[in-house]
This record gives C-alpha cells, sequence and structure tokens, in this order.
C-alpha cells in the first residue's frame, strides 16, 4: 500500500507513520488531530477512490498524504458513500495496528465522510453517523468533513 505526498513523494504506510512520528516529534507541546477521509469519482470506466490521511497540528498547519485506487465503476451514490467510509474505517484500523494512535489521545482521530445536510447525500447522515460512532471514532460532516471534501476531493480529478 502506497501513499503520495505532495512533500515526500511516494511513501509506503510505514513510511507515512514516520513522518507523521516526525511532524508530531518536532513541536511536541502542540495540539494534534489525525484525519481520514475519502473520496470518490465516477467516469464511466471506473471509480476512482482517493483516500487522505491529514496530521492537522490545530492552528499551525498540517501535512497530508493520499492515495488513489480504482475500481469498477460505482453508480450508486448510496454504495460509493459505503465505499468511501469502509476505506476510511479500514485506513484507520491499519493505522492504529501499526500504533500510529498511541502518539495521540482517541479523542483525537477523526473520520470525514463525504455527506452533508444539503444534497443527495442528506438521507445517509443518520446511518452513515452512527456507523462509524459506533466502531469508535469521531465523524465529521460537510462543511467541517475537509479531509473528504477537500483534501482527498482534490484527487479523485
Amino acid at each position: 500500500m502506497y501513499f503520495t505526498s505532495p512533500t515526500f513523494g511516494r511513501l509506503s504506510l510505514e513510511e507515512v507513520v514516520e513522518q507523521i512520528r516526525g511532524y508530531v516529534a518536532s513541536v511536541p507541546d502542540a495540539a494534534y488531530k489525525l484525519v481520514i477521509g475519502s473520496d470518490s469519482h465516477t467516469t464511466e470506466e471506473e471509480t476512482l477512490l482517493v483516500s487522505a490521511i491529514v496530521i492537522h497540528r490545530i492552528s499551525k498547519g498540517a501535512r497530508f498524504f493520499f492515495r488513489r485506487t480504482r475500481l469498477r465503476p460505482i453508480y450508486d451514490l448510496r454504495q460509493r458513500i459505503y465505499v468511501e467510509t469502509v476505506e476510511s474505517l479500514a485506513l484507520a484500523e491499519k493505522l492504529g495496528n501499526v500504533g500510529l494512535f498511541d502518539l495521540l489521545e482517541e479523542k483525537d482521530v477523526e473520520i470525514h465522510v463525504d455527506i452533508g445536510n444539503t444534497g443527495q447525500t442528506r438521507t445517509m447522515i443518520q446511518e452513515i453517523v452512527g456507523w462509524v460512532r459506533s466502531v469508535g471514532y469521531t465523524v465529521k460532516i460537510k462543511p467541517e468533513a475537509f479531509g473528504a471534501s477537500a483534501v482527498a476531493d482534490r484527487y479523485t480529478k
């Protein structure tokens, strides 16, 4: 599994974790949030799924890493939102398994979901938010879900 960083280029998951550890260690007294979000874009040929990992130094910047996955076309919006959420939760699980969460308190890990109070996804808020919370993560939706609606979305085009 490889990620891309605008600063560091292509990195393995282990290298991403080391970059995040170094970023946190450089200013250890700052407050941090780890954000994981996914977004997708479907064409006739494929669905491009982008997952982002953002380490946000509150009020002092951030670093992010993203991963692109090409899937068969998924035309159904509900199914696409589910695939995005599954991808974000799976990535959070992998980051937890490699010990990244030891740097942060659990409340400092957020899953950003590309749904909001306007548009077609508003009917999915209760079920998706409930699902992510039941797994134990803080969840953010639009307009607060910058990990999905800004970072990941930027790389789906």
